[in-house]
């Protein structure tokens, strides 16, 4: 959500930051803006809607200056509207802001008293005028550190100072930042994907800390004002991830990898030739773990309720799932022989990473799943699993929801084999499976590629649709409505089979699309006879199976093959359709695939 950009530099910047705000445009965003420090003057152009327009405003009028932020804005406070486009800037001071100021309010209030004319309807103004207004009376560390003080919430910021013409100040609390050096230049940036192109050389600011860039000097300050060193670390080069190739947008590319991605990630956590996974260090002893609790948010939740499933088959562990946002407001029985497992594509949700903040300050043990191992939440935990998927640009998870599921599965596997919950033959055969998962993934996106586009058809003017499962297929149902909601802006809700009898059979009519996911396992029959009480009130059913026998397709609009598999690895195939079917409708409808409207893929605001 929003990404920011700056850079310190000898030489003009306004191109540079352009083309890393299109690296960030796939956080999703509404507006976009730059400012510039020229001949000791703010420099500032600003506009609604994408970073190409900003792009046009500055061929037009070319930003000169060695020095400027830029950014692109998610709305909270205020519409999509120029005026509400970061930078936001007085006389003195130009800033960027992800994040929310929760005191906005109160501070606007007392410096309109003061006689600042607030311009826009954002929070953010709030800082430009309060670090405008310390300035008169401290210097510039003291007059930063005294409006980070006044503000509650978070925040990453970018400042630029037109007595400081030399310098951006960069600052962090709850919402991630990295620094980038750089040749006789140095950055800031949202993430490292957005400097990647630029440097490989990354510092990330922890909560708290402050840092002054100028051209060829990092300073770093941390919560108590004091100087300190920051490690920096050197990314890994993975410019096939980040290059659309043939594909016609990252989310068909990302789900044509997905076969890639489960090949990785086996060949990282398991060794062929031992038949064992290789999972070390962990931060509590497996045979102790008197709970499992999984937590996250969207489809990282889905991929734990997933893992319920596994670990309670596989374990004798009692599990826990909760939704991030959840967590931390409601009265939590910590215990340190409980091991908390947080899970997030990006590394940097903040619902997820404040309850894992509130997990290390009850000294509980904490593991991190996530496709970032740079990331806040990757640092902050006691023992961190990558899933190895590369960088995912597409704003709809597909490739990492692979990933984070093949993760809690591995886990779930070894703790097992560790607590000898799992015979030796059964924990053998199970990594046999995983190793052939990647062929069978592969085979499923070939089986259903052509087929899902003329079954999409069917959804664009229905006024809803519903996916149904049972057992491990009920997580998979949620996922399909969630990435058609999020794609194609329909409805779609995603039950337990077995529910509808309870409320949901009374939304079934005539000609309404219903997707029912039905592997063959222990619910097979069952999820069948549900099927058949929605044929029966009109229901127009998509079938996704392995099965082939032809009389349960009998009254079927369409049935989508999977590759046939066992009981465990069926979520992995049943997830590609419905991703396919997604995309598709969202294609016909001329949707922007990769970045559907008012969401974003790092979520970095409560």
């Amino acid at each position: 959500m929003c990404g920011i950009i700056g850079i310190a530099s000898s030489k003009l910047v306004a191109q540079n930051i352009i083309h890393s705000l299109k690296k960030l445009e796939y956080r999703g965003y509404d507006s976009a803006g730059i400012a510039t420090i020229v001949d000791n003057e703010i420099h500032e152009k600003k506009c609604a809607g994408r970073v190409d327009n900003l792009e046009k405003l500055l061929f037009k009028n070319p930003s000169k200056g060695s020095l400027g932020i830029g950014h692109v804005r998610w709305a909270t406070h205020g519409i999509p509207s120029q005026l509400n486009a970061h930078p936001h800037s007085s006389d003195e001071v130009s800033v960027v802001h992800n994040g929310i100021i929760e005191n906005s309010t109160l501070l606007k209030k007392n410096l309109e008293e003061k006689g600042y004319k607030f311009k826009s309807q954002t929070d953010t103004e709030v800082i430009t005028f309060l670090l405008t207004d310390f300035l008169k009376s401290y210097d510039l560390v003291d007059a930063i550190n005294k409006t980070l003080k006044a503000l509650n919430g978070s925040f990453a910021l970018g400042i630029l100072f037109k007595k400081y013409s030399n310098i951006v100040v960069g600052a962090r609390r709850g919402s991630p930042l990295a620094v980038g050096y750089g040749p006789e230049e140095n950055y800031l940036g949202s993430d490292s994907y957005a400097l990647k192109s630029m440097t490989n050389k990354i510092t990330y600011l922890d909560d708290g800390d402050v840092c002054i860039l100028t051209n060829n000097k990092i300073e770093f300050y941390n919560s108590e004002n004091k100087k300190i060193n920051k490690k920096i670390l050197t990314l890994s080069e993975d410019k096939q991830f980040t290059d659309k190739g043939d594909y016609k947008d990252f989310m068909s590319k990302e789900i044509n990898e997905q076969n890639i991605t489960a090949k990785t990630c086996v060949k990282e956590y398991v060794d062929q030739l031992r038949k064992d996974i290789n999972l070390y260090n962990f931060p509590i002893n497996p045979k102790d773990i008197e709970k499992i609790v999984l937590i996250g948010c969207g489809t990282a939740y889905h991929s734990c309720i997933t893992a319920k499933y596994w670990f309670e088959e596989l374990t004798n562990i009692p599990i826990e799932i909760d939704i991030a946002s959840e967590f931390r407001y409601r009265k939590i029985n910590f215990n340190n022989k409980n091991l908390y497992v947080f899970v997030s594509q990006s590394g940097e949700t903040a619902d997820t990473y404040a309850a894992l903040d509130l997990c290390k300050k009850n000294n509980v043990k904490t593991c991190s799943i996530v496709n970032v191992v740079e990331s806040s939440i990757a640092r902050s935990s006691d023992f961190v699993l990558p899933i190895h998927a590369g960088p995912e640009i597409g704003v709809a998870s597909t490739k990492a929801f692979i990933g984070q599921m093949l993760v809690l599965f591995i886990l779930a596997i070894k703790i097992s084999e560790i607590r000898k919950e799992i015979n030796k033959t059964d924990y053998e055969n199970k990594i046999d499976d995983l190793q052939k998962l990647p062929d069978l993934i592969k085979d499923t996106i070939n089986y259903c590629q052509d087929n899902t586009p003329i079954i999409a058809k069917d959804f664009i003017k229905a006024k809803g649709s519903m996916f149904l499962g049972r057992g491990l297929s009920f997580p998979i149902a949620l996922e399909g409505a969630l990435k058609l909601k999020e794609l194609s802006y329909l409805h779609a809700e995603g039950y337990p089979a077995g529910e509808m009898k309870h409320g949901p059979l009374a939304l079934i009519e005539e000609g309404l699309p219903v997707v029912i996911l039905a592997p063959k396992d222990r619910y097979f029959e069952k999820t069948i006879s549900n099927m058949q009480e929605v044929i029966a009130r009109g229901g127009k059913v998509i079938l996704i199976t392995d099965e082939d026998n032809k009389i349960i397709s009998e009254n079927v609009r369409f049935t989508l093959k999977i590759a046939k598999t066992n009981e465990y690895l069926s979520p992995f195939l049943m997830t590609i359709p419905l991703q396919l079917l997604a995309y598709h409708v969202a294609a016909l409808k001329n949707c922007d695939i990769d970045k559907p409207r008012n969401l974003a893929k790092s979520v970095t605001v409560e």
